[in-house]
């Protein structure tokens, strides 16, 4: 349940603890929150307060919507924005790391510069309501593995839709689909309710279709059912889905329609400047087709060429390659929602002699290890999304090895207090100690952080280190066949029952085995080597790893940045949920700045990452000084060419680490 807290001095705090999010307003002078009644509000709420306050402060800008009393927008605010309304009735909307809302019943004035919004009120009273962006499956659904079951079963996904507008492309108004296991008979719970859209998609009776249009389905609230050819139909249209192209036009249909609502909802109830909208030329009528239902949306949406869009579009945060067999029935919903694209694997075999790095052979270095992993590796077919899940056997390189207990241990985990717990485990006190990572975790003034070191444990003391109930172990020691290796032994993470570590980093050689020990006794999602690393080069990638995931990063993206690192980077791997993440982000979506130098001046590129609370169909607003749009996230932004002044002073506003010239830097002035 949301809380709110009286900071010590001034200010009010929102807590979320179950997602770990905080979000803090500054007060001139101390404040008492005392409930209150949560009708109040136009957009729903999970709780409100009344404050008496002449002043709240943002030291950090959100988006910021300012609307009348029935959810009218206003004004958006910007960084220059001044504005004083007379007495009247305001709801003022931020999209935080939770979800705010002011109540205001008089008059209110609004104040903002690049970084700091300043909110004035009179009379001196207000509601904040808030909402978690956290959405827990409302049920279970039981289906056989026969496919008609499934494809039924799967229909009840978009159950979880929160409306069917085009608004849905928000990821708030997307709720966490029902979980899927496999019984004895089929049994959709009757509290379950698939939205009429007068959709549905005809396919043929396969585990394979009925995996790889879920998606779709979920987004669309479409009816999967049985048909002689695949195709999307609705009373008064058809679009072929043709066997050959099955996967490929699927994903397309899903991409096209999810981009075209995210430009056409720009004429409801966020009307900001959207770049992609301004990017993209098309003959469509934007607010006639706000209006209608999603089977009259359809044939206008599909009627464009999809080439025409896909250069715009922002990067898809998820392919997950999942095998047709009933097992992975349950992992469908949790791509779902991340509306990821569903492919059956298709990979290239690779020998253990090619994965072997000569690197690492010929490089005059200690490792971490002395074994030789037995394993089968895959190359998978790459899609063009941030990150490649592997539902399937075999060891998937460039991709996350996914784990279905991963997600049903995340869903498991009970609500902690808003402080971040972390391990650092060091196990070999001669061995390199991922240098500088002590001083990194922790350094986020926003957030609470207990950060722990322990060197040189025993196998017993190792066992308790992950019983605990830790948000992040960062492990750099030997690991081999036998297990962990501690000072009195080997400590078997396949003797654990019952892990209470979260997420973690084994940087040590050959950690994969433990690490999938880990998952499958209760851990989340975790990083990984499947081969001898050396250890100088395992020490960068554990201090870059750390840097990442201190900022935000979840743990594929932070893996993916890190891997340019070091020459060792392509010998580790995520385990589990690549989607976990360690701390909130400070800027809503976690943000690399790429930047170029030239001879007069740096172009720069914010490149945005999913996070938890910033799905795709989120939006980004880079803080520099020419900026006048909002952006779609994931993917990389608009180039700025920015004077190292002003770069300066954005790297300022935004806490984001720097790529430059292709090298990641953690200096405190990077230029």
């Amino acid at each position: 349940m949301l809380s709110f807290e009286s900071l010590s001095n001034s200010g009010l705090a929102i807590v979320d603890p179950i997602e770990r999010r905080r979000y803090a307003f500054d007060t001139p002078a101390s404040v008492t929150p005392e409930p209150a009644d949560d009708d109040r509000f136009y957009f729903p709420v999970d709780r409100a307060v009344r404050v008496s306050t002449d002043e709240l402060t943002l030291d950090q800008r959100v988006d910021t919507f300012v609307r009348g009393a029935t959810g009218e927008l206003l004004f958006d605010v910007d960084s220059d924005t001044h504005e004083k309304l007379p007495p009247g009735e305001y709801c003022v909307e931020l999209n935080a790391p939770v979800k705010v809302y002011l109540r205001v019943d008089g008059a209110l004035s609004v104040r903002a510069s690049v970084n700091r919004v300043v909110f004035e009120f009179n009379p001196a009273d207000i509601l904040v309501g808030a909402r978690s962006y956290h959405h827990h499956p409302a049920a279970t659904v039981t289906t056989t593995d026969d496919p008609e079951d499934v494809l039924t079963a799967l229909s009840a996904l978009s159950s979880a839709l929160k409306t069917t507008t085009c608004e849905r492309s928000y990821p708030t108004l997307r709720g966490h689909p029902p979980t899927v296991e496999l019984g004895d008979e089929l049994r959709v719970p009757a509290e379950l309710e698939r939205p009429e859209t007068g959709v549905r998609l005809e396919l043929p009776p396969t585990l394979d279709a009925a995996y790889v249009a879920a998606p779709l389905a979920y987004y669309l609230g479409a009816e999967m059912v049985s048909g002689d050819e695949p195709r999307l139909v609705t009373d008064d249209f058809e679009h072929p889905l043709p066997s050959a192209r099955f996967e490929r036009e699927v994903e397309r249909v899903l991409k096209r329609t999810f981009f075209l609502d995210c430009l056409i909802r720009t004429e409801g109830y966020y009307r900001v400047d959207l770049y992609e909208r301004e990017q993209v030329d098309v003959d469509l009528d934007f607010a006639a087709l706000y209006d209608l239902p999603i089977a009259e949306q359809l044939p206008a949406y599909l009627s464009v060429p999809f080439d025409r869009l896909a250069p715009h579009m922002p990067q898809w945060p998820l392919t997950a390659h999942v095998a047709p067999t009933p097992e992975h029935v349950g992992a469908i919903p949790f791509v779902v929602n991340d509306l990821g694209v569903v492919r059956t694997p298709s990979a290239t075999p690779v020998s253990a002699d090619d994965v072997r790095s000569t690197v690492v052979e010929s490089f005059l270095g200690e490792v971490r290890g002395e074994s030789e992993g037995d394993y089968t590796f895959v190359r998978p077919e790459q899609g063009d999304s941030l990150e490649q899940a592997w539902f399937a056997a075999d060891l998937p390189l460039h991709a996350t090895k996914a784990i279905s207990q991963a997600f049903r241990n995340k869903l498991e985990r009970e609500p902690k207090t808003g402080t971040i717990d972390i391990a650092v485990v060091c196990n070999e006190p001669e061995m390199a100690t991922d240098e500088g990572v002590r001083g990194v975790y922790g350094c986020r003034d926003e957030l609470s952080f207990d950060v722990t070191i322990h060197a040189d444990l025993s196998t017993t003391e190792l066992r308790t280190v992950l019983e605990s109930d830790v948000d992040f172990l960062h492990y750099v020691g030997h690991i081999d066949e036998s297990g962990f290796r501690c000072r009195d032994g080997s400590l078997d993470a396949t003797t654990v029952m019952n892990v209470g570590v979260l997420t973690f980093l084994l940087n040590a050689c050959q950690s994969y085995e433990q690490g999938l020990a880990l998952v499958e006794a209760g851990a989340v999602g975790g990083v990984v080597t499947f081969s001898d690393v050396v250890n100088e080069g395992a020490a960068r990638m554990g201090y870059a790893m750390a840097r990442l995931l201190n900022l935000g990063f979840p743990l594929g993206s932070a893996l993916g940045l890190a891997r340019t690192e070091s020459i060792v980077g392509g010998h580790y791997l995520v385990v589990g949920d690549g989607s976990a993440d360690v701390v909130q982000v400070e800027d809503g979506v976690p943000t690399l700045c790429d930047i170029h130098t030239r001879d007069e001046g740096y172009d720069v590129t914010p490149i945005t990452h999913p996070s938890r609370e910033g799905k795709i169909g989120t939006m980004a607003y880079p803080l520099v000084e020419t900026n006048e749009h909002h952006f779609l996230a994931p993917g990389a932004l608009r180039r700025f060419r920015l004077s190292a002044k002003e770069l300066r002073r954005y790297l300022v506003w935004h806490q984001l680490p720097v790529r430059k010239d292709g090298v990641l830097v953690w200096d405190e002035d990077p230029l």
